[in-house]
């Protein structure tokens, strides 16, 4: 065995038992953490296999800013963590059967050669990975590229418009309010008598 089997078994061994806590973990800021660690390991994990620029992707984009963006929005919103932790058990059966079913389906598609992966070739002194993926990318899957920037922004718009919350103490002016206005709404005359004043000389 080779040490570079031993990193890879260690950074797939690090992916694995954080992926566990992101998901069984009941703090939200732990599993935030937990998923920092897991994009890492698998950033590790790509190196290895010389893709190093999706692995210095992962690093910078992913674990750099958008898990601090995660991070910051589930400390500011404070999620209730009990309630959705409910269900736990009860779609565990499910879960575990559904995980099941795409090792099965990921034998079948890979065949023989599941357990018998070639090692990657190494590349020439003039080979780069940005180039052939950038290449592939913008030509052969141009449109998939596109359809999937548009899916994220449609989704981001759902999660603001769904996570939008409106002040429930802010204080407002409603001019429609203010014109319809009547005296004898707002006023009310109270017609007293005169106070003696007592003499007291």
């Amino acid at each position: 065995m080779q040490v570079v089997h031993i990193v890879f078994y260690i950074f797939a061994a690090m992916a694995v038992v954080s992926a566990l806590v992101v998901i069984s973990v009941r703090n939200p800021v732990r599993s935030v953490l937990a998923l920092v660690v897991t994009f890492f390991s698998m950033a590790g994990v790509w190196m290895i296999l010389s893709a190093e620029f999706l692995s210095l992707i992962l690093l910078l984009v992913y674990v750099g800013a958008v898990m601090t963006l995660f991070l910051f929005v589930v400390m500011m919103l404070n999620a209730n963590s009990t309630g959705s932790r409910e269900g736990f058990t009860r779609y565990l059966p499910f879960g575990i059967l559904l995980v099941l079913l795409l090792v099965a389906l990921m034998i079948i598609s890979f065949g023989s050669s599941f357990t018998q992966l070639p090692a990657p070739v190494p590349p020439g002194a003039d080979y780069s990975n940005v180039t052939q993926l950038g290449a592939v990318l913008y030509t052969e899957y141009a449109y998939p590229f596109e359809i999937a920037g548009v899916l994220l922004l449609a989704a981001i718009v759902a999660a603001i418009s769904l996570a939008h919350r409106t002040p429930k103490q802010r204080k407002s002016q409603n001019i429609n309010e203010q014109l319809r206005v009547r005296r004898e709404d707002r006023v009310r005359l109270v017609k007293m008598p005169p106070e003696k004043k007592n003499d007291l000389s």
